[in-house]
């Protein structure tokens, strides 16, 4: 069975709010981990109401997002929506971590680089 994915976006990165994201992946990823579909959309302006809404309305079983309030948060998990929060990093290490399903909340992704030793 396939799962529909949304993704908050800042840039080439996981957005650092999901009230504050002005643009969204939505992906279909199938059991066996591939990207069905991918799909970006661009909000007019920020609104958590209005990403909230985006998900019911497109059928979204996980929200990816880096931080987000209370109130989004118990909303989207009311309607029976996984929700994995406090992800930072890139967006292609995030989408292939997610569809090998070892996407967990609170992971960060961002390549280090230690200079000096």
């Amino acid at each position: 069975m396939e799962r529909r994915v949304l993704i908050t976006v800042a840039r080439d990165e996981v957005a650092p709010r999901f009230d504050l994201a002005t643009e969204a992946l939505l992906l279909t990823v199938a059991d066996s981990g591939e990207i069905v579909s991918r799909k970006s959309f661009l909000m007019a302006h920020a609104s958590g109401d209005e990403l909230c809404d985006l998900a019911l309305s497109r059928d979204i079983g996980t929200v990816v997002c880096g931080g987000i309030e209370d109130e989004y948060f118990h909303y989207l998990r009311w309607k029976r929506i996984e929700v994995i929060d406090s992800v930072m990093g890139p967006l292609e290490p995030v989408v292939s971590r997610l569809a090998a399903g070892a996407l967990r909340a609170g992971d960060i992704l961002f390549e280090r680089s230690v200079t000096g030793v």
